[in-house]
């Protein structure tokens, strides 16, 4: 296998996946019903419709049924809403923000020589992305926003370069330029310690790799919790090699799905993404029987998201 096709993200298109998505994009070239599927997303009652566009009834209806004729939208016990492929393959063109590269790190912040080795692997990793002066500003805040909260800074700078990777990773899927076929979820709890790691894990390893998967916090612990993963040890779940990461806005713009765990109000909200509320106690309050209930709720939920998603189920049993 040459190196260009172990990168790749995916397999191309067959003939059926393929007039199935022309289709889809065909209809969404009309801007009324782009327009149309945008106040659906935005969970404006069918109703309500043309007076919130200013169209007629004629052409909203026209609208939605090319809508549910391509599977954009489906019909349940008298409610409108947006499917998988509408949420997954064109959720982001329902955002009307323009979405622009973090802006510089403060010049006069002292950064480490091992900072220079990360821009540069990583602006050879996304130069025909990103400018190296855009990579630049990505690992110096990032490297910022984990040492303000690390108390063992022994893998700080390792911690740096995959946190960094993955804002730009999530930059380019946000600005259209890097090209997945799988669903993006964000998972965003208050430490990003326990309950949107325990999900992440669960997720990565039911869905078999067929998601891709994203966690933070609204508010990070220093470190992750060896409870978490001896809780997840114990149903066969590995946790990967995470560890607390602040939220950010380039994450949530790449998000397809974002599932919030008692972080309030603290996730930004944009159009186009499918945002979800899990109501789980903190498990790292709890004793150790606690943490295995509130463990076995977030696998529980997992399975129900994958059901949504039509992604089978890996290693379900367990």
């Amino acid at each position: 296998m040459n190196d260009r096709s172990a990168h790749r993200v995916g397999r191309p298109l067959d003939e059926q996946a393929a007039r199935d998505r022309a289709a889809q994009v065909s209809v969404l070239g009309n801007p009324d019903t782009l327009r149309v599927l945008s106040a659906i997303v935005s969970e404006v009652p069918i109703g309500d419709v043309p007076v919130e566009l200013a169209l007629d009834a004629g052409v909203v209806d026209a609208a939605l049924t090319s809508l549910r004729m391509t599977g954009l939208i489906r019909d349940s016990d008298g409610v409108t809403t947006p499917t998988v492929d509408a949420w997954v393959r064109f959720g982001r063109l329902l955002a009307s923000e323009s979405i622009q590269p973090a802006a510089p790190a403060p010049a006069a912040t002292a950064l480490p020589p091992g900072v220079a080795t990360i821009v540069s692997d990583l602006a050879y990793r996304f130069n025909s992305t990103f400018s190296r002066e855009t990579v630049a500003s990505y690992v110096a805040q990032s490297f910022l926003l984990l040492s303000q909260r690390a108390r063992v800074r022994e893998h700080l700078l390792t911690m740096t370069a995959r946190y960094a990777a993955d804002r730009l990773d999530a930059l380019a899927t946000a600005q259209g330029l890097s090209l997945r076929d799988t669903p993006e979820v964000l998972f965003v709890c208050v430490q990003n310690a326990g309950r949107s790691q325990m999900a992440g894990a669960f997720l990565r390893h039911l869905s078999g790799g067929k998601v891709h998967v994203r966690t933070a916090g609204s508010s990070p612990a220093e470190t992750s919790h060896p409870r978490v993963e001896v809780a997840l040890a114990e149903v066969g779940v590995e946790l990967w090699g995470e560890f607390p990461k602040p939220l950010t806005e380039d994450v949530v713009r790449a998000a397809d799905y974002v599932i919030t765990m008692g972080c309030g109000d603290a996730c930004p909200v944009f159009p186009g993404r499918r945002y979800m509320e899990w109501d789980l106690a903190d498990p790292l309050e709890l004793d150790d029987q606690g943490l295995r209930v509130v463990r076995d709720d977030i696998r529980r939920r997992v399975l129900g998201l994958l059901v949504e998603l039509s992604i089978e189920p890996q290693d379900a049993s367990r």
